[in-house]
This record gives C-alpha cells, sequence and structure tokens, in this order.
C-alpha cells in the first residue's frame, strides 16, 4: 500500500493532477541525486510541479554508525521520513512511497507493480518522466525503469509524456556519444542541491557519501562535457534518451540500449583509425 506525502498539504486528486515533471526511481535519495535538474527546474515555478515515485521500501540498505543495529523494519521508517524531508526541502508537488521489495521489482513475471506505475501516470499525466538508465549496474535500478516502461507502453498515444529520460545514478553516462547525450543541467540552487543530498543522513552515516559521489559527478561532467570551449554548466547530469521505447512501442528494449553502445565503440574505432592514418 503506497504512503502519499504532500508537503504544502494540497488534496491528493489535486496535487497529482498538477504534475509536469515525474521521478520514479527504486530507492530513497535516488530521484535526488538523478533528478536533481528537473527538481531545481519546479522549484518556485508556479507553473512547473515536481513529482517524486520510490518504488523499493528501503530495507536492504547498508548501516553503520547511530544505524548499525537498526532491523530492516525500521531502516523502513527511517529511509521514509528521509524522503519526505527531501519533498519537503525540494518543495516537491507529491512524494510517493510505494513500499514494494527489490526482490519483487526484480521479479520478471511481477505485474502489480506496473498497473500500480500505470495508475500514477494516469493520475499525474507528466509533461517529462525521468527513470533509472538502462544501461545502469543496480539491478534493482534497471527492473524498476523496466518496469516503468512496461507501464508506460501500456497508456495510449495521448496519454505519453513528451520525453522520457534515462538519467546516471551507479553508471555514468559520459561514455554516450555526445550527439546522443541529453544534458540536464543542475547549476540553479546549489544550495537546494546540497541540502537535499545531505537529509538522507542514515545512508551517509552507513558509509556512502553519495551527497559528495553526487555532486562530484556533476562537476566534473560540466568540467568535461566539452574540451575546446570555456564551460557552460556549472554543474550537470547526462540521461539516454528513452522516449523512443515508448513512442515505437515494439522496439527491443535491450536492442535499443545495446545500440547505443555499439555506436560508441564505433566512434572510438573511426577515431583511432583516422589518427593512425
Amino acid at each position: 500500500m503506497r504512503t502519499v506525502y504532500i508537503p504544502d498539504g494540497t488534496e491528493e486528486k489535486q496535487a497529482l493532477e498538477r504534475t509536469t515533471h515525474l521521478c520514479i526511481a527504486a530507492h530513497q535519495d535516488d530521484i535526488e541525486f538523478m533528478a536533481y535538474a528537473p527538481i531545481a527546474e519546479c522549484f518556485g515555478a508556479k507553473d512547473k510541479l515536481f513529482c517524486g515515485v520510490v518504488v523499493t521500501d528501503g530495507a536492504g540498505s547498508p548501516r553503520n554508525g547511530l544505524y548499525a543495529k537498526y532491523t530492516d523494519e525500521q531502516m523502513k521508517a527511517i529511509r521514509i521520513e528521509e524522503q519526505k524531508k527531501a519533498a519537503m526541502l525540494g518543495e516537491y508537488g507529491a512524494q510517493l512511497l510505494l513500499g514494494y521489495s527489490s526482490k519483487q521489482v526484480k521479479d520478471k513475471s511481477d505485474t502489480e507493480i506496473i498497473i500500480e506505475l500505470k495508475e500514477i501516470y494516469k493520475e499525474t499525466k507528466p509533461k517529462y518522466v525521468y527513470l533509472h538508465n538502462l544501461a545502469d549496474k543496480h539491478e534493482t535500478h534497471v527492473a524498476t525503469a523496466l518496469k516503468a516502461i512496461q507501464a508506460l507502453r501500456q497508456l495510449n498515444t495521448d496519454e505519453l509524456p513528451e520525453k522520457v529520460y534515462g538519467c546516471e545514478v551507479w553508471r555514468n553516462l559520459d561514455w554516450l556519444n555526445d550527439d546522443e547525450k541529453m544534458y540536464l543541467d543542475c547549476s540553479a540552487h546549489p544550495n537546494l542541491s546540497r541540502a537535499l543530498s545531505s537529509v538522507f543522513d542514515s545512508q551517509i552515516v552507513g558509509g556512502k557519501r553519495y551527497d559528495l559521489a553526487a555532486e562530484g559527478r556533476r562537476l566534473a561532467n560540466a568540467t568535461f562535457s566539452e574540451s575546446h570551449a570555456c564551460d557552460t554548466y556549472s554543474m550537470l547530469n547526462y540521461a539516454m534518451d528513452l522516449t523512443p521505447l515508448i513512442k515505437g512501442k515494439s522496439l527491443d528494449i535491450a536492442d535499443y540500449v545495446a545500440g547505443y553502445i555499439r555506436r560508441f565503440e564505433n566512434n572510438v574505432r573511426e577515431n583511432i583509425l583516422k589518427l593512425l592514418g
């Protein structure tokens, strides 16, 4: 059974209907690392509202220090509260926590999550959707994105979002060919970015400095995005375009993602052969 948190207290149906930017992530804190750009874009805006969805319950989190002896049930409760704090700080229109286990998310025969995600799409009708990228190395991230895509494929054409982004978390996307990168500008409100990352104390104290790592990646992306020009961004995330997978519902998902890898390989080969003469 899902938990719905609406920071400004708006009635649930109205709160969900006003969504313009929707992020569906596997774990508490993934949203803030993969989709800071739309969070910042919606922050303080009157005509844009961000909605976050966390699919899993957070039970398998690493724990140390203050949280070392916490049970799975205690960790689930802590992580829900941390995610609510992030939603309040980021002025999200709504935050949904679905509470599924990672095992269920990775169960390819499971359809319950797909059905619920389809319903969320219908309730929110987002213009933009942010998912984990399908080359991510975390299986639960990929499984979450696959279920989110399967749900999108069940919508009518007039219900589909304009764009679907596959974002960085457990694997960078700097390897994508430059003409295939989607640039997510994370430069705005750096104080908000740091505040959102630091909310997840259970993970930071637990031995994972996600806050520093996420900021470091954004800084690196911004600087290394262009070798022959001054920096255009101060903070940057990359994404891959997953929109064709919902516009062309018969496309093979694995082959679509492998196509990015093949084109990267071809680019590397061609560059080396050109310079060898």
